[in-house]
């Protein structure tokens, strides 16, 4: 369990946006800070990909075959 501390503006705007989706604060905080954390694991994935590639240990994919091997065109 993890206990926060918010400035009382930011408290009641998480509560009023709470209140209008029909969920609790805590439910809003634990969505934000696991979309938080998808994005930064994303960001850390893709930096060290990155890295491969500059120093010279993979290859970039063009976005064409990307798309043609996940199915997404139009």
């Amino acid at each position: 369990m993890l206990t926060i501390e918010l400035p009382a503006e930011l408290e009641a705007r998480l509560e009023a946006l709470a209140s209008e989706h029909g969920q609790s604060a805590g439910a809003l905080v634990r969505e934000a800070v696991l979309k938080l954390l998808d994005d930064l694991e994303d960001i850390a994935a893709a930096e060290a990909a990155l890295a491969e590639i500059e120093a010279g240990h993979g290859q970039p994919v063009p976005l064409e075959d990307v798309v043609k091997a996940f199915g997404l065109e139009d």
